[in-house]
C-alpha cells in the first residue's frame, strides 16, 4: 500500500491493522515460527525493511510505557538477537493484527497467561 498505492504510512497501517486478525495454534514457545533475517533479506528485502520499521515504531511505544525496562525491549522485539538474527513471526502477527485468539476459548486464555502475557498486558483486550 505504501509502495504501490503511495498511501501515507499511517493510512496504510490503519487499513492493514483493521484487516488482519491472528489465530495462534500453539502454547509452546519453541513451536513459534522464527524466520532468518538473512533469508528474508535475500528473498524479500523490502519486506525486511518494513518489518524493521514496524519493530522500530513498536519498540518506541514500549520505551515510552516502560522507560526503565530495557529487558522488555529485547523480550518483545520482533527481532530475536543472537548468532543468527530471526524474525519472531507470531510477534509480528500480534503487532499487526486488530485481534488475537487461540483455536479455542481455553487456548486463548492459556496464550494470554503464558507465551503472550506481556503482549496481553501491552494490548489490553486485543488477545
Amino acid at each position: 500500500m505504501v509502495d504501490e498505492e503511495k498511501l501515507p504510512w499511517d493510512q496504510a497501517w490503519n487499513i492493514m491493522y483493521h484487516t488482519f486478525a491472528y489465530t495462534n495454534h500453539t502454547v509452546l514457545p519453541e513451536a513459534l515460527e522464527k524466520w532468518s533475517v538473512d533469508l528474508i533479506g535475500k528473498l524479500l528485502p523490502r519486506h525486511l525493511e518494513l518489518i524493521y520499521l514496524i519493530n522500530f515504531f513498536f519498540l518506541e511505544k514500549i520505551k515510552k510505557r516502560y522507560p526503565s525496562d530495557m529487558d522488555k525491549l529485547a523480550r518483545m522485539s520482533l527481532i530475536e538477537e543472537g548468532d543468527q538474527k530471526k524474525v519472531r513471526m507470531a510477534y509480528l502477527s500480534i503487532i499487526t493484527s486488530h485481534s488475537v485468539n487461540g483455536v479455542a476459548a481455553l487456548h486463548s486464555q492459556l496464550i494470554k497467561q503464558t507465551i503472550f502475557k506481556e503482549f496481553d498486558e501491552f494490548f489490553p483486550g486485543k488477545l
